[in-house]
């Protein structure tokens, strides 16, 4: 699919899948709208909570772990771009860990998916006690169409573990060519993926090469995008109570990144008026058009908090977060920022009654946002571990407003979420399924908009948002490492009304099925409902939200589509691929076929001796044969033709040692309990006919007592095989 989007009048070319949103809202009825399965294998610790070096290594027992439960539908691993939802997993079970990204188109609902030959490392590289920090943040590039992976090496570096297990492996990043977001289901391979020095796909640094002191240590990573649609990533450096977020810019135009840039130091202690270190749990977000950090810190000294302490915010006025920092009462300060305090917005603790040391418990259910008009959230929770008492707050600050609000009166949430003027509360139900609560930007006042009442349970998931759209990536809740991912796409009834909003389309170009049946199309999906005119080839067709334009040939058109009333037209360049035959091989070893399709239309059909085995969307896939069986494959579409092999697994007969003394073995690949055989001498003179036992797929022959030269043995089976003996 080429796709081209240019701006009325100028028709400069402007990047239509730009993750900028501009539109007015109107309400309307929050919905389900798809649900996906995405794997049935997606990795998951079914274990126990060990020490480490313990736990199971039988790949057949549960998956134990050292911190979490959770690895696959875990940390930043679902990202929108067009049409396309992209989402990274781990698949299980136990003795398989590697890791995946997959890519579910919206409009056809067809799926691609890359393996990855690298795998899930566990805790301190001991592969059997799961990892749940070994999370694939996952990034695109709006710019350049580039996919980007990066992976929670949990602060490894060359004698972290002690054994030095992970000296050449402490940073792992993965990234493709540019325009890989949108090849076709068939080219979405792992080929996409550039390759490092060695051959394989971890780079060390963000930029090529080891860059050994700049990627050690590092945790935590997340992507984020600018309104100019430039990547950001960022990861914390150090440790728990000693840490510190620096972050990097890609440039698009260069294929590289920039230099980190650190919001706060190590070591602050040895700062001037700093008493302790301390290091930071939050995260670092774009939102409302700014730069923004908000955390709670942690330090190592003596007082009620276990843990952390405090909420802290700040944000940057300069795109690119190098510098123009404030606090949330507009005053300024330099990175790297030393003294956590100059940001801090309020201390939950003081929502508890003891004072006892470590009795403060501030861990988890912490995150913020802020909406397009200005308004500040942040949602916490606190536990008063003397008096068994835990309290969620949610602090807000409305536009405007100079102090920040703290309200009890909150039913607590693990995440927060903005979308336009207002915020959401998404999460699992008690009985394990979706919810979504919303409230008007700068109120603490939470209505439930949404609730599944029945369907499937769920585990865990994450959230993603873009569009007026939530997309909830969800573990199904089931048993064993090996577990069930789903996609939930959900209607937030944010219906944009600004037709002229520059993603305000997303087209989809299909190609021709078969040659000369110009029959390929184009999908339009908009988001604002409005009186459009679409015009490709001069013919006209009116629609209001969603079109599709059929019998379309293969070649380059324009199309502009014309806000009716407004003066204001979405023109792009769009290509109807020539159709494909179906293309690939299929490959035998031993008593596997492995079948690679290189082009043509999925779903596949694998057809064996006349029988359909299965039907599937992936490009890459094996299926146990026997000799003399027939493969077929066919495409969706029957015109593309079909691949077709008899499977002659006796051409791979062997004999060893060959050359002999007389005393060999034939080693036979099909399931065969016994067989005839043959023996000749250069004379065609038959010397033995024998029927063997065929044990372990062997055949022990001797010719000891026959001279020395050349013999030839016939295997009899349904296709006779002839192999080469020399006697010495």
């Amino acid at each position: 699919m080429k796709i081209k989007h240019f701006k009325e009048g100028s028709r400069a070319e402007y990047l239509f899948l730009l993750f900028v949103f501009c539109s007015y809202f109107i309400s309307a009825q929050v919905v389900l709208e798809d649900e996906v399965k995405i794997t049935d294998i997606g990795l998951h610790f079914d274990g126990s909570k060990v020490e480490s070096g313990n736990g199971s290594q039988d790949v057949n027992t549960p998956y134990d772990y050292f911190y979490g439960r959770n690895i696959s539908a875990h940390g930043d691993c679902i990202k929108t771009f067009g049409i396309y939802v992209f989402m990274t997993w781990y698949r299980g079970g136990k003795d398989d860990r590697h890791v995946m990204l997959t890519r579910y188109n919206t409009i056809t609902g067809s799926m691609a998916t890359i393996e990855f030959p690298h795998r899930h490392t566990g805790f301190n590289n001991q592969w059997w006690i799961g990892e749940s920090h070994n999370t694939i943040g996952l990034a695109i590039s709006p710019l350049d169409g580039t996919i980007h992976l990066l992976y929670d090496m949990h602060a490894y570096h060359k004698t972290r573990p002690s054994d030095g297990s992970l000296a050449n492996d402490y940073f792992r990043y993965s990234y493709s060519v540019k325009n890989a977001t949108t090849v076709s289901d068939a080219d979405f391979t792992l080929d996409k993926f550039v390759k490092n020095s060695s051959g394989g796909y971890k780079h060390l640094s963000l930029n090529g090469g080891e860059d050994y002191s700049n990627f050690q240590g590092l945790t935590y990573p997340q992507f984020f995008l600018n309104d100019a649609g430039d990547l950001f990533m960022y990861m914390r450096e150090g440790g728990n109570n000693n840490g510190a977020y620096k972050f990097s810019k890609y440039s698009a135009n260069t294929s590289s990144w920039s230099n980190f840039t650190h919001f706060n130091v190590l070591n602050a202690k040895n700062q001037p008026e700093i008493d302790h270190n301390w290091g930071l749990y939050g995260n670092m977000k774009y939102v409302n058009g700014k730069i923004r950090v908000g955390f709670q810190r942690r330090e190592n000294k003596e007082d009620k908090y276990q843990y952390q302490n405090g909420v802290y915010y700040a944000y940057s006025d300069n795109q690119d977060g190098t510098s123009d920092w404030k606090n949330h009462s507009g005053e300024s300060f330099s990175l790297p920022l030393y003294d956590a305090d100059f940001v801090k917005v309020m201390e939950p603790g003081d929502y508890v009654q003891t004072t006892q040391i470590d009795k403060v418990y501030i861990v988890s259910d912490f995150d913020w946002t802020v909406t397009d008009n200005g308004d500040v959230h942040i949602i916490s929770k606190v536990k008063d571990n003397q008096y068994n008492i835990t309290k969620y707050l949610h602090t807000y600050k409305p536009v405007g407003a100079t102090d920040f609000i703290t309200s009890e009166d909150f039913a607590g949430g693990t995440s927060i979420y903005t979308y336009g003027d207002d915020v959401y509360i998404i999460g699992l139900t008690t009985s394990r399924r979706v919810f979504v609560d919303k409230a008007v930007g700068g109120t603490n006042s939470f209505s439930r908009v949404y609730e599944a009442t029945s369907g499937k349970t769920f585990d865990h998931g994450r959230v993603h948002i873009n569009n007026g759209k939530l997309y909830y990536y969800l573990m199904e809740k089931k048993s064993g490492n090996a577990q069930p991912l789903y996609l939930q796409i959900i209607d937030l009834d944010i219906v944009p009304t600004n037709p002229k909003g520059s993603n305000n389309f997303a087209i989809q170009a299909i190609g021709e099925t078969c040659a000369n049946m110009d029959n390929g199309k184009l999908i339009i999906k908009g988001t604002a409902k409005h009186n459009y005119v679409a015009t490709i080839n001069g013919v006209n067709y009116d629609f209001d939200k969603n079109k599709t334009i059929e019998g379309l040939g293969p070649g380059t058109y324009d199309l502009c589509i014309d806000v009716v009333g407004e003066n204001f037209s979405h023109c792009y360049e769009v290509t109807i691929e020539q159709a494909t035959k179906l293309t690939g091989k299929i490959s035998v070893n031993k008593q596997s076929a492995k079948v690679s399709v290189q082009s043509g239309l999925a779903p596949y059909t694998l057809i064996k001796n006349g029988q359909k085995i299965f039907e599937t969307n992936q490009p890459n896939f094996s299926i146990e044969v026997n000799h003399g069986d027939t493969i077929q494959i066919k495409s969706k579409e029957t015109c593309q033709g079909e691949l077709l092999k008899t499977i002659k697994l006796h051409n791979n007969i062997k004999a060893y040692p060959n050359p002999t003394n007389g005393l060999f073995e034939l080693y036979i690949p099909n399931v065969e309990k016994s067989i005839g055989i043959e023996v000749y001498n250069i004379y065609s003179q038959l010397l033995i006919s024998k029927t063997y036992t065929v044990q372990a797929g062997k055949v022990q022959l001797n010719l000891e007592d026959k001279s020395k030269g050349i013999y030839f043995v016939k295997v009899n089976s349904k296709t006779p095989t002839f192999v080469k003996i020399i006697k010495n």
